[in-house]
């Protein structure tokens, strides 16, 4: 293993960060779909998550699917391309864990600027490949950030309510380590997403003004919180609204819903967070609910339904699909996102 820095790594330039904005005004941009629902498909073994590298590496690596970046680097290229292919706008990178919080289930927190690099750049290639295939059709790198698996509003102990397992100086540190990387990579925007705690999100982006401000940058960031059930809230018990309010501090490229529901589902949530903000709307669905052995099977034609009610009904700027989707999904959103114009806000903030 090594310590790898930015110090020892060419940064690449950010191809197209610019160009998003204008992007964004003139079509309904897409956004890829599942990373782990295309990786499952690989059926990788231990040693597949291992590879050479990491072949005596005294701990238990599959499920482990940032590493892959590393490890199996073709098969993370494979999948970008697959949903490029489709008629996504925008990939994210592969790194919903890349934290050093992240990694520690796994021993590996000191591969987690590598493994962020790594994966932007790779995210970077296929991209630039892609748009200069059809120059007309730029393609963007969402460096993704993921709400880590602690939460600093709740206790994870009944008994003891106010015992916190991580706090929002731990969260900063480590999310501002995975921007950098990202940002070194060649991330066009920053995804902060699947976000069940806001106080958690609110230190990725505490942690990306931070770097902003020292790098002297801008980067486009969006945010995509996850309801969770019918009770219309987040896991920490924010209300759309709410949730809005404790975000919108911050100049945003969007902000929007993801996973945990189906599109049908949430659709009532996005139609209250289009009302009430000025910043363009991403909503990128789960693929139905899962059924009873965790799996996904509503169908890209039953998914395209969906999407097109919220595409009727002016909500959304950016569509992809979370859990479960694929790139036939993506395709058939990407197929009817065309017939339509961007949502225009009538909402003042």
């Amino acid at each position: 293993m090594s310590n790898i820095s930015k110090d020892s790594l060419g940064v690449p330039p950010s191809g197209a960060r610019g160009l998003i904005h204008e992007a964004i005004k003139k079509n309904i941009l897409v956004l890829d779909g599942a990373m782990g629902t295309m990786l499952q498909r690989y059926n990788f073994s231990e040693e597949d998550f291992r590879g050479e590298r990491f072949k005596d590496f005294p701990h238990s690596l599959k499920g482990n699917n940032d590493l892959l970046s590393l490890t199996q680097p073709q098969a993370i290229k494979a999948v970008h391309a697959a949903y490029f292919e489709a008629g996504a706008d925008i990939v994210e990178t592969n790194t919903f864990s890349g934290t050093t919080i992240g990694m520690a289930d796994y021993h590996l927190e000191d591969l987690v600027y590598e493994l962020n690099y790594e994966s932007a750049r790779i995210a970077r290639e296929v991209a630039d490949e892609f748009t200069a295939k059809n120059p007309d059709k730029p393609r963007f790198v969402a460096g993704s950030i993921g709400p880590t698996n602690r939460t600093a509003s709740m206790s994870p102990d009944v008994n003891d309510p106010g015992y916190r397992a991580v706090t929002f100086d731990d969260l900063r540190i480590a999310y501002k380590q995975q921007v950098e990387a990202l940002i070194d990579g060649g991330s066009d925007l920053l995804l902060v997403e699947t976000i069940f705690d806001t106080l958690n999100a609110k230190a990725a982006l505490f942690a990306i003004e931070e770097v902003k401000d020292e790098r002297n940058i801008d980067i486009p960031i969006m945010v995509s919180g996850t309801i969770t059930d019918a009770s219309g809230r987040t896991l920490s018990g924010q209300t759309v609204e709410a949730f809005l309010v404790s975000v919108s501090h911050i100049p945003l490229l969007s902000v929007g819903f993801n996973c945990a529901l189906g599109a049908d589902l949430l659709k009532p949530y996005l139609q209250t967070l289009s009302q009430n903000t000025s910043f363009n709307v991403s909503a990128h669905p789960n693929a139905g609910l899962p059924n009873a052995f965790g799996e996904y099977d509503e169908t890209p034609e039953q998914m395209q339904a969906f999407i097109k009610e919220y595409l009727d009904d002016n909500l959304v700027n950016i569509i992809g699909g979370c859990c479960g989707t694929t790139p036939q999904h993506i395709k058939l959103i990407a197929d009817i996102a065309k017939e339509y114009k961007p949502r225009v806000s009538t909402a003042e903030m």
